[in-house]
């Protein structure tokens, strides 16, 4: 019963990571001969944790204080937004 919420988080979280600009950003970096590759994942395993850490905190004080909005349309509109913008960014370019 312990492991199945688990489960759900990390595979989620996983396949949403998964080919994101900061996987290519790290990839990008560990190519390069001027990085470590350990030096390079430590770093990105540190800013993973840092930003999934306010993440955390944000979403639990959001949780507290906007608990009559319904959050999961706060963020999908903000990923439609975030998409938006990716799309802009790119025929601009």
């Amino acid at each position: 019963m312990f492991a199945s919420p688990l489960a759900a988080i990390f595979i989620t979280i996983f396949l949403a990571e998964m080919g994101d600009k900061t996987q290519l950003a790290a990839m990008l970096f560990a190519s390069e001969n001027d990085y470590n590759n350990w030096t390079v994942f430590a770093v990105a395993c540190v800013a993973l944790i840092t930003s999934t850490g306010i993440a955390v905190l944000l979403g639990s004080l959001a949780s507290k204080y906007v608990n009559m909005l319904p959050l999961n349309l706060i963020a999908g509109i903000g990923f439609m937004l975030l998409g938006a913008w990716s799309i802009y960014d790119y025929v601009r370019t």
